[in-house]
């Protein structure tokens, strides 16, 4: 299933991504690109045009094919400010899917997006109903798989996205495409093992 994917990495740059970790000393934004690095390098392994990745808060940037080499200049070009603006950009991102699907340009296997953030997004309703959305125009359950990965400890996004695991069938989606992975089910493991499992997994 690994090969004959398509992986987009969806990073929050809101402005409590410059919070520093007491433990590491470093930054969530530090923290996000070196995982970044090792989540590219992965990907490589079997998809060698690289992978799209989005940043974002109140508006976002597109950049595509991101090879490893690539990771540390996007990075560069961004610093985390503003507000969590969710619902732009997964709006996009599965849009994008779908128009290349509909013009034989996906893999064979479909995509997995990977969203990581660190708080609730501004519009909860609105981003259930972009992924309620994008499952009605799904063929099959594995076509398309969306992760999202919790840093630092916002109860209030533990509870959004334990609800977007949990309930969005029962609000209307023809498939469970949601995976979600918060803080408390980190336990021992790195954000660069838990992004590495959405992949492999």
């Amino acid at each position: 299933m690994l090969e004959q994917r398509d992986y987009t990495l969806i990073i929050d740059k809101s402005g409590s991504m410059s919070i520093r970790d007491q433990q590491s000393g470093k930054s969530r934004w530090e923290s996000m690109q070196e995982s970044t690095f090792a989540l590219a390098s992965k990907c490589e392994e079997f998809d060698p045009d690289g992978i799209t990745i989005y940043l974002f808060s109140g508006r976002f940037k597109r950049y595509d094919n991101v090879t490893s080499n690539k990771v540390m200049q996007v990075f560069q070009e961004n610093e985390p400010s503003g507000r969590t603006d969710l619902t732009g950009v997964l709006q996009d991102a599965t849009k994008n899917y779908f128009q290349r699907k509909t013009s034989g340009q996906s893999k064979a296997n479909g995509e997995t997006i990977i969203v990581v953030t660190d708080g609730e997004p501004d519009d909860r309703k609105a981003v259930m109903k972009v992924i309620i959305e994008a499952s009605r125009h799904m063929e099959r359950d594995e076509e398309l798989a969306i992760s999202f990965i919790q840093i630092g400890s916002d109860p209030q996004a533990t509870k959004f996205l334990k609800i977007l695991d949990d309930e969005l069938q029962g609000a209307g989606a023809k498939f469970d495409i949601v995976d979600t992975v918060t803080i408390d089910d980190m336990e021992d493991m790195t954000l660069t093992d838990v992004l590495i499992n959405a992949v492999v997994d």
